[in-house]
């Protein structure tokens, strides 16, 4: 018998949604992720999402598995592990009747999400108006603000600008040069230099700007277009173990959503 009253469904199992579902799961609750059939994490390693790819995978401990009914979430649960569904629509939420919803998609604008999908909902990053969308709205930009709860208005607005690191803001990020297969030549946790080539679009060289450690890079294969950011590199050479556990914004944010549901179900109790 599954514990409904304790399950959570987090569309996304992305590298923020995953330092949520983290947080989640260490306080208790089931986890039911909602992913999409194809998705293109960049810190692949760092997230619960990649089992669609893999089937499973582990991050901090913690096993997330691929599942395609409520009988192999059940199981999942069971064995204390997380269940992935391949659902962009979140068409499994009505069946599962999840205590909570959280949409950790960080699309900038809602994709569908709605106060009747749960009797708890909460919206991280841009996007959702509190009050009205969802219940609460959990602050995603870096500053003092950083996974702060909005009970009344919105998140603060994509900047579309990288988080600077050592001076080094939009020259971290790789875009695709084209469109086409990638071929990685490189892997997350290399140290690189500035204009190595890190990996080919077909027959198209894609080099680093900056030297440091690759922090992320698009599965081998994918098919990526034009402009599609692809990789990234983080100058600071004593963050190479850090290419593989949850990021610091991420856990902020996790923590952020925890304390959102508690409140509201306290509130509710």
């Amino acid at each position: 018998m599954i514990e409904m009253n304790k399950t959570v469904v987090v569309r996304s199992g992305g590298d923020i949604a995953s330092g949520i579902i983290q947080k989640l799961h260490r306080a208790g609750f089931k986890v039911a992720v909602m992913e999409l059939s194809d998705p293109s994490f960049i810190r692949r390693k760092v997230c619960y999402g990649s089992a669609v790819a893999e089937g499973s995978v582990e991050l901090e401990g913690i096993e997330a598995v691929l599942v395609k009914s409520l009988e192999e979430m059940a199981t999942a649960f069971k064995d204390e592990k997380i269940a992935v569904f391949i659902d962009p629509a979140g068409e499994m939420i009505l069946k599962i009747q999840p205590i909570a919803l959280v949409d950790a998609i960080l699309a900038k604008r809602n994709l569908g999400t709605t106060r009747e999908m749960a009797p708890i909902t909460i919206g991280v990053g841009p996007g959702f108006c509190a009050g009205k969308d969802v219940d609460i709205v959990v602050e995603t930009n870096r500053g003092h603000d950083l996974g702060r709860l909005i009970f009344q208005g919105e998140a603060e607005k994509n900047t579309g600008v990288p988080g600077e690191i050592k001076g080094y803001s939009k020259e971290r990020v790789i875009y695709s040069p084209c469109e086409g297969n990638i071929s990685n030549i490189r892997e997350i946790g290399d140290l690189v230099a500035a204009g190595d080539v890190i990996a080919l679009v077909e027959d198209e060289p894609v080099k680093t700007e900056i030297s440091g450690v690759l922090r992320g890079i698009i599965r081998n294969g994918y098919y990526v277009h034009k402009g599609l950011k692809i990789a990234d590199v983080d100058p600071r050479l004593e963050e190479q173990k850090n290419c593989f556990t949850i990021s610091d914004k991420a856990r902020n944010i996790g923590g952020g959503v925890l304390e959102a549901l508690l409140y509201l179900l306290n509130r509710k109790a």
